[in-house]
Order: C-alpha cells, then structure tokens, then sequence
C-alpha cells in the first residue's frame, strides 16, 4: 500500500450512495427511514416522471447528486446534450453535487460553471462499459477531470477478468492528482471491487435501492452488511 492510499483510508469515510432510477426507487427512496449517505437521481431514467420527482425531492433525507447520463456512459433513452443540459440545469438548484462525464464536460460547461458559482460539487466521471483501460489511459483521465475543474472523479470500468480488477485497483492505489476519487467495478467482480476499493479510500459506493440493473451493484443493505463486517466507516 502506498503512501497516498494510506492518507486516503485514514481521512475519508465510506459513503454509500443510493442510486434512483425508477419510479418504483423512487418511491421506496422517499419512504426510508434510514437512508443512505446520498441519493444520485439518473436524470436519464426518470425523463418520464420529472413532476411527481419534484415533489418527492423535499422529502428524501439525504443530499442529492443529480446526472444525466451520455449514452455511450450507459445513459438511458438516447438523450440529446440539450435534452441533458437542460435536465441538470432545471434539478441543479435542489443538489448538493451534480455529475459530468469527462467526455461532456465541453458541452455542459454552462452547467459546470453555475454549479461553481453556486459552491455545488462537480464530479467529473468516466465509464466504460466493455473494458478496464490502461492505467495509464486511467491516469490521464484523471488528469483532464483536474484540468476541467472537477472536486472530485468518478471512475467505473468493467471488471470481468482478475487482470481488469488489478488495473483498476493498480490506478486507484498509485494515482497521485490531488482529487478525492470513487473508483468502482462492473461485471462480475464488481461486487468485490466495491467493497475492496471502498475500503481503500474510495470515496463513494454506489448502490441500488431496488433491483439493480447494473450487473456488480449491490443493494444498500448488502453494501452496509459489508461494511459493518469490515469495519469500513
């Protein structure tokens, strides 16, 4: 382990995000008691119910990270970057942190700009679907997600492969931007990565409310299990 995990594991507190992407999560978000550390509401997946989601936004007991997701990230319903732009700019004035993609930052820098006046959190992020890229190509991402203003970066790639899940682990370990990071896998080890990874410093954990669609996303009460286990807090 080296010395910047070290650092990282010690000064930040693994958070669970609850991910909303239907009305059925919705519903069920809503109705918690005790709910995660924050909401990420899928602005792409709830284009269908943006009325009833406004009302419910005053009643869900947690911060709120809005995203509207690229389609080539795994964004739903093959939004336009208008469609997109103004999805974020309608929620952002309810969230506390609002998520881009690295690849759209160009086109959503009027977002990202408002969302910096109004002192709300930047995510810069990067998905890929198919593969674990280099750490290399990994490490430059994080480079640019600096470049372009982010507070913190999102990285989720594939790990299906024992190799994949080492790049990914070997990037978050030995990556040296000063930027708090939240690394997680998908595929089938996913599941493992994020506890792994949360337990590394990353700096959010992302989790379904209902049944998942994302194949390596646990629930939020398996992830806490998982965390009461290992200690991780």
């Amino acid at each position: 382990m080296t010395a910047r995990t070290t650092v990282k594991t010690s000064r930040t507190r693994a958070q669970i995000v609850g991910v909303i992407a239907s009305s059925s999560d919705l519903r069920f978000a809503s109705r918690m008691t005790t709910p995660p550390d924050l909401f990420e509401l899928r602005l792409d997946h709830l284009i269908g119910l943006l009325d009833e989601l406004e009302k419910k936004m005053p009643i869900l007991r947690a911060p709120l990270i809005i995203t509207a997701r690229h389609p080539d990230e795994g964004g739903a319903n093959r939004l336009s970057i208008q469609q997109r732009r103004e999805l974020l700019l309608r929620f952002l004035p309810r969230a506390r942190y609002v998520d881009v993609e690295l690849r759209s930052v160009k086109e959503l820098r009027p977002v990202l700009e408002l969302a910096r006046r109004k002192k709300i959190h930047r995510i810069i992020s990067f998905h890929d679907l198919k593969k674990t890229p280099s750490v290399r190509t990994l490490k430059a991402k994080a480079r640019a997600a600096t470049s372009a203003g982010a507070n913190s970066l999102k990285i989720a790639t594939r790990t299906d492969t024992p190799a994949q899940l080492v790049r990914l682990f070997e990037f978050f370990v030995n990556e040296d931007v000063d930027l708090p990071i939240s690394a997680m896998g998908i595929g089938q080890l996913g599941a493992a990565s994020r506890v792994a990874l949360a337990q590394l410093g990353s700096v959010f954990t992302y989790a379904s409310i209902g049944q998942s669609t994302i194949e390596g996303q646990l629930s939020i009460r398996q992830l806490r299990s998982a965390f009461t286990a290992l200690k991780i807090a």
